[in-house]
């Protein structure tokens, strides 16, 4: 069996353009685990990762397309998180979501998906968000 490791922050428009990437790909659904994890960086009100709609929709898009999903919420930095997450369920493949952003602001602020593509030997998918 085939894992997945799908990162998913709280923007449900990028996180179901991820899991319709995932079904895009036509892999044998019964055979591939897909595991949907969000980060937490600062969760005062004490929000579960199953609150979110993020995970909820991205959940649902790969449910009905036959995959075993499961879903996961950590706390930390990201790209660490991430990195682990990966690590604990031997992914084949990181799924994560690109945003736009300027070089400068990439600088600035850092980028998730560079400092995963940057620190892990495994399959990197990056999904772009959809035009609105």
């Amino acid at each position: 069996m085939s894992t997945i490791l799908l990162a998913v922050d709280r923007d449900e428009d990028r996180a179901v353009a991820q899991a319709e990437s995932i079904v895009g790909l036509e892999l044998e659904s019964a055979s591939t685990r897909v595991r949907v994890v969000h980060i937490f960086t600062d969760n005062p009100e004490g929000a579960s990762v199953t609150q979110l709609g993020a995970v909820r929709r991205a959940k649902a898009v790969l449910e009905a397309a036959g995959f075993d999903v499961g879903v996961e919420g950590r706390s930390g930095n990201p790209v660490d998180e991430i990195l682990d997450a990966a690590d604990e369920h031997e992914a084949d493949v990181i799924t994560i979501a690109g945003r736009k952003r300027s070089p400068a602001g990439k600088a600035l602020f850092g980028s998730v998906a560079q400092g995963v593509f940057l620190n892990t030997n495994r399959s990197v998918l990056l999904c772009s968000e959809r035009d609105a």
